[in-house]
């Protein structure tokens, strides 16, 4: 049987959560980065309650080659790579193949930074507090490569918010993020749609209206 939806919609969700991130409000230094596609909506609602800027920030997992499910790094915007030391030690996987997987993925995360945000140059996010965004998680995995790019992109303080994400995935994050805003760990977890009572897609259209692209 189905359970019951904690939020009516992406919408319900970012107002919910912004409701939890008031501290952060009209503040110069406070950046909202989306996740997209499902994270631009609810992060433009946290964005719109807290009077400061929206931003998109995609992410693409490097997979090892012919194990593409397996994670050995990422790529994200404004130009990083991390590398799972442990997982490229373990696949054997040679600095060619690094290269190679990294090139494809950058064209395709060059190809959507394109599509969302036009002309506009990525934001400088170098001594601000970010707050990254998404619908919900499951596994985390890729917002653990956003918060270890930002690292690299040297944000003063990384907040992760999702309206909705398991416990353990809650807990993991908070060892590498400086603040975790999960609005509800509901047990069992399941999935993330599950606890919306609208859970449509989010198409490039919607994200460049709600980016103002």
């Amino acid at each position: 049987m189905r359970p019951e939806p904690q939020f009516a919609d992406r919408l319900d969700a970012g107002r919910r959560l912004a409701a939890e991130l008031t501290v952060y409000g009209q503040r110069p230094d406070v950046l909202v980065l989306a996740l997209p596609r499902g994270g631009v909506p609810v992060a433009a609602e946290v964005a719109n309650a807290l009077g400061v800027p929206l931003e998109v920030f995609v992410v693409r997992k490097l997979g090892v080659p012919g194990h593409e499910e397996l994670a050995m790094g990422a790529i994200a915007s404004g130009g990083v790579r991390v590398l799972n030391e442990d997982v490229v030690a373990a696949s054997a996987i040679g600095p060619e193949e690094i290269t190679a997987v990294t090139e494809r993925e950058a064209e395709t995360l060059e190809a959507q930074e394109q599509a969302y945000r036009g002309e506009r140059t990525p934001v400088d996010v170098a001594g601000r507090i970010v707050i990254v965004v998404d619908d919900g998680l499951a596994t985390g995995a890729t917002m653990r490569a956003a918060v270890t790019a930002l690292r690299e992109l040297r944000a003063s303080r990384i907040v992760v918010a999702v309206p909705t994400a398991p416990r353990e995935t809650c807990r993991s994050l908070r060892a590498i993020a400086d603040e975790v805003v999960c609005a509800t760990s509901p047990d069992p977890f399941m999935a993330v749609g599950l606890w919306y009572a609208d859970f449509a897609p989010v198409d490039d259209e919607q994200v460049r209206r709600l980016l103002g692209t």
